[in-house]
C-alpha cells in the first residue's frame, strides 16, 4: 500500500499527515529527530509503513527546498 502525504482540514487542523492515518509529518521528524528507529516509530504506529515515513521526509525536503532560507547572524 502506497502511501501519501495530504492535508485536510478536518484533520489535525490541516497539518500534512500520512493518508489513512492521523499521523502528522511533524509528529514523524520529531521522532526521528530524537533518535527513535523507523522500527520504533512503526511498532507505535501499527498503521503506518516504511513508505509513509519515506513520503514524509520527502515531504519536509520538498517544503524546505521551496522555503527561502535566511542565515542567522550572531548579534554580539
Amino acid at each position: 500500500m502506497e502511501q501519501h502525504i495530504i492535508s485536510d482540514p478536518n484533520i489535525m487542523m490541516g497539518k500534512p499527515v500520512v493518508s489513512g492515518t492521523r499521523i502528522t509529518v511533524e509528529l514523524i521528524l520529531e521522532k526521528l529527530s530524537a533518535g527513535e528507529s523507523v522500527e520504533q516509530i512503526i511498532k507505535s504506529h501499527p498503521n503506518l509503513t516504511q513508505q509513509g515515513i519515506q513520503a514524509a521526509l520527502n515531504f519536509a525536503a520538498k517544503a524546505l527546498k521551496a522555503d527561502v532560507v535566511y542565515p542567522v547572524t550572531d548579534s554580539k
